[in-house]
């Protein structure tokens, strides 16, 4: 687990005036202060300031190669073959990590198929169902699994997000759509298969996603040298993803924080550092205090032409006013969310040929950093309002 000379410790500064939120990742961002119905809505008396943990991502290793059904990695004496021989020096010298421990890692990788064939293109198209993703995710076993886990961590959950401006339903509905609040963490190797979908992802025509995994494997192996986890042994999901949080490696490295200030970081079995590195993980994405994750506005036809599919906000609200964009309700006329960067999240079923809009804000986006799907950024925001109604607590979006 990690070190205490590597965790970025908050910063907590009480204020007396009125703060603003950053969306700056390495500067200091500031939330206020949680309302009594924990929304999180801004405060004008009170703000807490947080120092964001965000590292910058090292530059990718440029040795190695990957090929579609490769099951070949080693020399009959047991050596790495010439290209994996260059990706373990590549990495010993990026990294500054003694060759011999790299190599000796690889050496004990072994190709998982199960892991290959679950990343492997279906043949033909499947047709996107926003009803049939969201039925799925937003169910009665996460709802009421996510109602006890809040009840039981409530006083760790209204901590953090007073710290991170981070409201407790976000947090608690991320684990509930990753892990079941940790029932479901996965049992794959990680190291096997980072290996197998580094060196032999199953589609040539998308050579990034074998850099993204070789790239993942290496900060594995830094986290292995620097102590922080056995790479040998850890277990995750079938694409790396560790800890009822599910952060790859390298978020592992960037974002993971000490929630509860023991001096190690834990996501696997420790409820408070997975809490808590959610909510570094978003703060450090854009998300921003007080603000909804969707706007209240009523879309027109014209804004509905308007989606993008990307990752980032980019309208503002005039723009999207004169193409017939209102909002909903007269006393809701004005917001915080107006003066912010927005984007057209358009939901769409195939199957029914329909498609529902609505209007993301930075907290949306934020959310679509830990998985670029609109589909998982909306599910996780229904499923935090469904927790919040049950809790008594005011609706995030």
């Amino acid at each position: 687990m990690f070190r205490p000379t590597r965790i970025l410790q908050a910063v907590l500064i009480a204020l007396s005036t009125a703060g603003c939120a950053t969306t700056t990742p390495q500067a200091p961002a500031t939330g206020p202060k949680p309302s009594n119905d924990a929304a999180l809505q801004a405060s004008s008396k009170k703000t807490t300031l947080v120092q964001i943990k965000s590292l910058e991502a090292p530059a990718s290793i440029q040795a190695g190669e990957s090929r579609s059904g490769r099951t070949q990695f080693f020399k009959l004496n047991g050596e790495l073959n010439d290209d994996l021989a260059a990706y373990s020096r590549e990495v010993a010298s990026a990294r500054q990590i003694p060759i011999d421990v790299v190599t000796e890692i690889l050496q004990q990788a072994q190709y998982n198929e199960t892991a290959a064939k679950l990343m492997r293109p279906t043949k033909g198209r499947i047709k996107r169902s926003w009803v049939t993703y969201r039925q799925r995710n937003v169910d009665p076993a996460r709802i009421q699994g996510g109602v006890q886990f809040w009840q039981k961590h409530r006083l760790a959950l209204d901590q953090i997000s007073q710290t991170y401006g981070v409201p407790p339903s976000i947090i608690v509905s991320i684990l509930g759509v990753e892990t079941v609040y940790g029932k479901i963490m996965g049992d794959f190797k990680v190291l096997d298969a980072l290996f197998t979908l580094g060196f032999a992802y199953p589609d040539d025509s998308r050579p990034e996603r074998g850099q993204l995994f070789r790239d993942q494997l290496a900060d594995l192996i830094e986290l292995h040298y620097q102590g922080e986890l056995d790479a040998r042994i850890v277990q995750g999901s079938f694409a790396g993803a560790m800890g009822m949080s599910q952060f790859m490696p390298g978020s592992l490295m960037r974002y993971a924080v000490d929630g509860d200030g023991d001096g190690r970081i834990d996501l696997r079995n420790n409820p408070t550092d997975a809490m808590a590195s959610i909510a570094n993980f978003l703060r450090a994405h854009g998300w921003e205090p007080g603000l909804p994750v969707f706007a209240p506005a009523q879309l027109s036809s014209a804004n509905k032409g308007m989606v993008d599919g990307g990752i980032f906000p980019k309208l503002n609200w005039t723009q999207l006013q004169e193409a017939g964009a209102s909002v909903k309700g007269q006393s809701q006329n004005t917001g915080p969310w107006q003066q912010a960067k927005l984007g057209v999240v358009n939901l769409v079923d195939e199957p029914r040929n329909t498609t529902e809009y609505r209007l993301g804000t930075p907290n949306f986006f934020a959310i679509t950093h830990y998985n670029r799907s609109y589909f998982y950024a909306s599910s996780v925001a229904d499923l935090a309002s469904e927790l919040a109604a049950q809790m008594g607590y005011g609706n995030p979006n």
